[in-house]
């Protein structure tokens, strides 16, 4: 974090006033590593900011059930700011959350005087291979240095935990998904020790990727079976050691029998016999398994988006306490656009987490902005209608519906060894944003961008202004040159960046013209009660709301039904017409954003206002590239003219066809 010297100097003098004497107060009132990397923030921080060393005192005091595990509240007087906390978690997530309204330059009387988190687990999840690479990753290679690791220990994860801390996430899966069985062996689980150290002092525990086949691959049994006897031992001695090493490991993070991976289903076992046999080796130790809902199969004639919901919900109750289910947002894969997911709700005896993604694998990786709130809020808001109105995501997920203690959300991390960490400057809003939501799940999208903005750049009202429009547009802008009306799925086989709507050869739910399903009368999958009945899984309310065209929200309008070219919609358009205007409309805002951004030439420096201009024009003939691909190929069902309104397209069909949108290269405007 970076603390400059605030220039306002009548507020400069009141915060002078205000925290020359800050007091901690936690429940044991003694310094530890925590503690102390909170003290050493509030030192940092106040004098980079004020130029001025406050005096910072430590006392216990009376433990406060309204604070839980790791809230905090400001309490101030006359002679000094007191920070209370039950935990010394608590008081880090006070002093940076202190500071960070300094930064903002707001008025301290104003500031929330008690906080407390939403979710219990705020995890990232990396999908960082121990070869160095990163899997859907765009910001370089992977912070872990294994071939340096114990013996050097990068000052970086140092600056990451810091960043993590401030915004308040407090696991880290520190390996992929798709796992690696070496992380078990005892030359990593050294390396993995040390990373843990780091870490620990800012209040963040380590997770692994284990991959089911482990006791094979690292322990010599010729089984994986989760019911056999020697596998069960053999988790549990596994476990024990590493307990040994780490002994705050929070737990396994498990993909299974999904895309290849391994799984108790090789042995005619459920994803339950699997889970179970972890989490009781990880019991005893306090920890935990998060089990991946992101399971299909490549059956005919059957919808992928029905296949999780198949799996699970047979399955409710049959899971140890320790294992919590782990659902991506959207029923598909991390699209642009999706519904909730329908077993967010559909499954009330078991403890589940959200998954997101805060790299963006399907929204423009590195090059494109996306800011990923607006998104986050729309799932965390929808309504699953169970078992009654009002029972949003966010409920479910934060027990406050359900009751649940243990609560988990999840971002795909988007971090790597970039200077700047993410690739594009505007990405780490995506960071930022994800820790701030997990937090407080009421937070507006707006709210943060501000936050952020303020923090990052100036907080000059029209900067912020600036660009936190670029930002809350920005996703939407995405979706209409991406995912208009719900389509999806249409993105580059290998590496999902740019548009491939024909591909057609292949695993059937791997190809594009699965999705879209144009044909001459119309286009959409058809998830309705005539079709696969995708809409059936969800609560009967969403299921009649979804099922027909007339009723579905139009932003869904292409996910959930198959529509004729001409079909209506609210503004008067045809679905063509609107189609194609929509398209017209991601272009046009990113031509918006690159004029905004110009006027900020004066105030930002010059390094990332360059940056970010040239990766605004890229965004703009990316959006273009999208455009006329789209609509060029859809085109040859619908047969229909460009509307007025629309550009023509900068080549013809057969030349994006055989052309494709580079992952490196500029594309050039002829």
């Amino acid at each position: 974090m970076r603390y400059e010297l605030i220039q306002n100097q009548e507020l400069k003098a009141h915060y002078e006033k205000q925290v020359k004497h800050i007091i901690l107060e936690s429940e044991s009132g003694k310094e530890s590593a925590i503690i102390l990397n909170a003290r050493n923030e509030l030192t940092r921080g106040i004098h980079g900011l004020l130029g001025i060393s406050p005096e910072i005192e430590i006392r216990a005091h009376a433990y406060n059930s309204h604070l839980g595990e790791e809230g905090y509240e400001f309490a101030m007087d006359s002679t000094a700011i007191h920070l209370l906390a039950n935990s010394d978690q608590g008081l880090l997530y006070g002093s940076f959350a202190l500071l960070r309204v300094l930064q903002q330059e707001e008025v301290l009387e104003h500031m929330a005087l008690r906080s407390v988190p939403s979710i219990k687990l705020r995890l990232l999840n990396h999908w960082d291979n121990l070869n160095g690479t990163i899997e859907r990753g765009y910001a370089g290679r992977s912070l872990w240095k294994w071939d340096e690791l114990p013996s050097k220990v990068s000052e970086r994860y140092r600056d990451y935990a810091r960043a993590c801390a401030s915004i308040g996430i407090n696991g880290v899966v520190i390996n992929n998904v798709n796992a690696d069985a070496r992380i078990f062996t005892s030359d990593y689980i050294i390396k993995v020790a040390a990373i843990a150290d780091v870490l620990r002092a800012y209040g963040i525990r380590v997770y692994l990727s284990a991959r089911f086949s482990s006791p094979i691959e690292t322990g010599g049994l010729k089984t994986a079976d989760p019911l056999s006897p020697e596998v069960a031992a053999w988790w549990r001695s596994e476990v024990n050691e590493l307990y040994k090493a780490i002994p705050d490991l929070g737990g396994f993070l498990v993909k299974a029998n999904s895309e290849g991976q391994p799984g108790p289903q090789n042995y005619g076992r459920t994803h339950a016999d699997g889970a179970n046999v972890l989490a009781d080796a990880l019991k005893p130790h306090g920890g935990i398994v998060i089990w991946r809902a992101f399971v299909y199969e490549s059956r005919p004639g059957e919808d992928r988006v029905k296949m999780a919901y198949n799996e699970f919900v047979p399955l409710d109750g049959k899971f140890r306490s320790n294992v919590v289910l782990q659902i991506k947002n959207g029923a598909f894969d991390f699209q642009p656009r999706e519904p909730f997911h329908p077993l967010f709700g559909a499954i009330p005896k078991t403890t589940i987490g959200l998954e997101v993604q805060i790299t963006q694998e399907y929204l423009g990786q590195n090059k494109d902005v996306a800011f990923l709130a607006p998104m986050w809020r729309e799932v965390l808001d929808s309504d699953t209608y169970r078992p009654k109105a009002g029972a949003t995501v966010a409920r479910i997920l934060d027990g406050s519906l359900s009751g649940n203690k243990l609560s988990v959300v999840a971002g795909v991390a988007n971090t790597g060894d970039d200077r700047n960490w993410t690739g594009h400057p505007l990405a780490q809003a995506n960071w930022y944003a994800f820790g701030r939501l997990a937090w407080d799940d009421q937070l507006s999208a707006k709210s943060i961008a501000e936050e952020w903005t303020k923090l990052t750049f100036a907080t000059q009202p029209y900067v912020v202004a600036t660009i936190t429009s670029i930002l809350l547009n920005s996703r939407e802008a995405v979706v209409n040159y991406m995912d208009s009306l719900g389509l999806s799925g249409i993105f580059y086989k290998n590496h999902h960046f740019g548009p491939e709507p024909w591909l057609a050869e292949g695993r059937p739910d791997w190809t594009s013209v699965y999705y879209h399903r144009a044909d001459a009368k119309g286009i959409g999958f058809d998830r309705s009660k005539t079709g696969s009945n995708a809409v059936h899984q969800y609560a009967p309310e969403l299921a009649k709301l979804f099922g027909s065209a007339e009723s579905c929200p139009e932003k869904y309008l292409l996910w959930f039904n198959h529509v004729s070219w001409d079909y209506r919609l609210k503004s008067g358009n045809s679905v063509w017409d609107e189609f194609c205007l929509n398209y017209q409309k991601g272009v046009d805002e990113v031509r918006l954003w690159r004029k905004n951004w110009e006027t900020l030439k004066p105030v930002i420096d010059p390094e990332r206002f360059h940056v970010v201009r040239n990766l605004l024009a890229r965004q703009e003939l990316d959006a273009i590239w999208w455009r006329d691909t789209c609509i060029l190929y859809f085109q040859t069902f619908s047969k229909k003219p460009i509307p007025l309104g629309v550009e023509s397209p900068l080549h013809d069909l057969n030349y994006y066809q055989t052309h494709e949108l580079s992952l490196v290269e500029t594309p050039q405007l002829p």
